[in-house]
């Protein structure tokens, strides 16, 4: 993946790390060349950047990939202002205010820096009502909940059970599901976060306790059609008992990698299972999500809950509040 810098230009402040491990330890904050886009692309001069806990994990080498680029900005997830457009972009782009995703999904330079260069089309534009703050929580987790919400296809009329749904990919599924005319059934760990999933419009919140399978069965007694569901493994055996015949599961995260799968179980109800990986879902998945988020918050959706933010000189600490949360809510790093 190229990016071109400019050397001869103001130095841009960033941060970045050319080593994986613990924040403190890695992460360096700096002048570097400001990025110019190349044809297909645009320049966003950053005024927030969202963490998400797969930055984190990065950052860490959580996922034992290693480092894929000699020097990584990371964060994949921001919002600002666009100043300048690569060749083939029109112009009138210059000055929208605009929410982006995936600046760092194969790619060197996320947006933990003063500008970030995306392709055009992972550059949404963001509607006046909405802070940048707001903007740049969207990114990974809605077009995350969006493809977890619609890849069994339409939920209109059906019962779908987000499970975490107080969770930023789990409010976002909430939302979504909820304005394509699906019941919404949402699950909690805790009585202070029933009223996250609620707010997003859940029709039923409901707390993950031992007799949460038949508080679920009184709500569907014809069963669950669709699954979104945050920690598959501690999951699975649940969902099983709460799926529709002929249902279906979205997994976009885990509590365990490798785990034992009730495979005849989920033959007996015909189950369809689906992973979800923000990365790599299509790209026409993507522009419809974005669509989607911004068609919500027009609407009056509120958005994530922000738990803090933090300045882009305090990046460490904004990946060890993520690592470690005294607080629900989104982090965010200011420039």
């Amino acid at each position: 993946m190229k990016i071109q810098l400019r050397s001869n230009s103001k130095p841009m402040r960033a941060a970045w790390y050319e080593r994986q491990g613990a924040a403190r330890d890695v992460l360096t904050l700096g002048d570097m060349g400001d990025p110019q886009p190349l044809p297909g692309e645009v320049r966003i001069r950053v005024a927030a950047s969202g963490v998400n806990p797969g930055d984190v994990k990065k950052r860490d080498d959580a996922f034992g990939v290693g480092m894929p680029y000699p020097r990584i900005i990371p964060h994949s997830d921001g919002a600002g202002t666009i100043d300048t457009v690569g060749e083939g972009v029109s112009r009138e782009w210059i000055g929208r205010r605009v929410w982006c995703y995936g600046a760092q999904s194969y790619r060197p330079f996320g947006t933990a820096a003063e500008f970030t260069v995306v392709p055009l089309e992972q550059a949404a534009p963001l509607p006046e009502t909405v802070s940048v703050e707001q903007g740049a929580c969207l990114g990974i987790p809605g077009i995350t909940a969006h493809r977890a919400v619609h890849v069994a296809g339409p939920v209109e009329g059906r019962t779908v059970l987000v499970q975490g749904g107080a969770g930023a990919v789990g409010a976002c599924a909430v939302q979504l599901a909820h304005r394509a005319g699906a019941q919404v059934i949402a699950t909690c760990r805790s009585e202070s976060d029933k009223k996250i999933a609620s707010n997003a419009g859940a029709d039923e919140v409901l707390l993950t306790d031992e007799k949460l399978v038949e508080r679920i069965k009184r709500l569907a007694p014809d069963g669950i059609h669709h699954i979104v569901e945050v920690a598959f493994a501690a999951n699975i055996k649940i969902d099983i008992e709460v799926l529709a015949q002929g249902g279906s599961i979205a997994a976009y995260a885990t509590n365990v990698p490798t785990m034992g799968i009730p495979v005849w179980q989920l033959c007996f109800i015909n189950a369809r299972i689906f992973f979800i990986g923000s990365d790599d879902i299509p790209t026409e998945a993507k522009i419809e999500a974005t669509g989607a988020i911004n068609q919500a918050l027009e609407a009056g959706w509120q958005g994530l809950e922000i738990a803090k933010t933090f300045p882009l000189e305090a990046i460490a600490q904004a990946h060890e509040f993520v690592e470690h949360p005294t607080k629900s809510g989104r982090v965010i790093v200011m420039m």
